[in-house]
């Protein structure tokens, strides 16, 4: 029972001693980042394979529009893994934050957090500042350097009472996470039809047998086909353990460069090969005048 009180009292003394503009950013920093691991232990979907949310496709689509999307491929391959990380490190950094355990090391985690989602989905936002990723680098960056101020006060300890407060912190990170799950509801079914109408392609400029690759509205990598019967496309996520699939020539099939899964496109994307055992899912697509366009 001491040790809550402490941990609640050092809590409410952080907060009293501290300036209205830390305050406010403190606060604003904290709420969000906890509402931001909530949003993904309620979303059954976020850690489901197959469904719209699904963490693996998100980081499929960073593989292949961000400027350091080689540095996805390895983590495709252990997507719910991943997942659960980021989710408990948003409601750990948040907790903290708000809680004043570790403030330096939880400003520093936010920061990276940030300039990490930066380049993984808005480096390519243009104008820079639609991007919400590097205004909240900006904003924890300032945060810690305000921290990093001399300043009188509460510190992190690294003694006994220190190390109990941050086991505490992450003790309540991973029961957050795990209440979450009772507020989801039915983890989405990966559409098929999400934007119904958005143009892919100009239709004369894929020829008969050729292939492109295209990204859908929820992140997810594509490959259309066209054959001289009409187009199609499937989901380039290699329903083994997520990674990006790609055409092969030669084979004329659909393979995965993680464990050699290959699939074929001209027999609905079923497994030929390797240790995947679902077919590719589909992803709807017709002809609109000029474009090939999602139906």
């Amino acid at each position: 029972m001491g040790t809550i009180q402490s941990y609640l009292r050092t809590a409410t003394n952080s907060w009293r001693t501290q300036s209205n503009a830390l305050r406010v950013m403190r606060l604003w920093l904290g709420i969000t980042w906890i509402y931001a691991g909530w949003d993904k232990a309620s979303d059954a979907g976020f850690l489901t394979r197959g469904s719209a949310t699904f963490i693996g496709t998100q980081l499929s689509g960073y593989s292949t529009q961000s400027p350091v999307g080689f540095a996805f491929n390895k983590l495709i391959e252990h997507s719910v893994a991943v997942g659960i990380f980021v989710m408990v490190s948003e409601f750990a950094i948040g907790l903290a934050t708000l809680l004043w355990v570790a403030p330096k090391v939880a400003a520093f985690g936010g920061f990276m957090m940030s300039v990490g989602l930066w380049l993984a989905s808005s480096f390519h936002v243009s104008p820079y500042f639609l991007s919400s990723d590097s205004a909240y680098a900006a904003l924890w960056l300032s945060y810690l350097a305000l921290l990093l101020e001399k300043r009188k006060g509460f510190t992190m300890s690294l003694e006994r009472r220190g190390v109990l407060r941050v086991g505490i912190t992450g003790f309540l990170a991973v029961a957050f996470a795990g209440v979450g799950k009772y507020f989801a509801t039915a983890a989405p079914a990966t559409s098929e039809n999400a934007a119904a109408g958005k143009k892919i392609i100009k239709l004369a400029s894929i020829k008969i047998g050729s292939t492109y690759n295209f990204t859908t509205p929820n992140g997810a990598p594509a490959v259309l086909f066209r054959t001289k019967k009409g187009v199609f496309a499937y989901q380039a996520i290699c329903t083994h353990q997520g990674c990006t699939v790609a055409y092969s020539k030669s084979s004329k099939h659909l393979q995965c460069p993680c464990h050699g899964a290959e699939f074929d496109p001209l027999n609905s994307a079923k497994p030929v090969a390797g240790p995947a055992q679902q077919p590719l899912p589909k992803v709807k697509v017709s002809i609109s005048g000029a474009w090939v366009i999602q139906a």
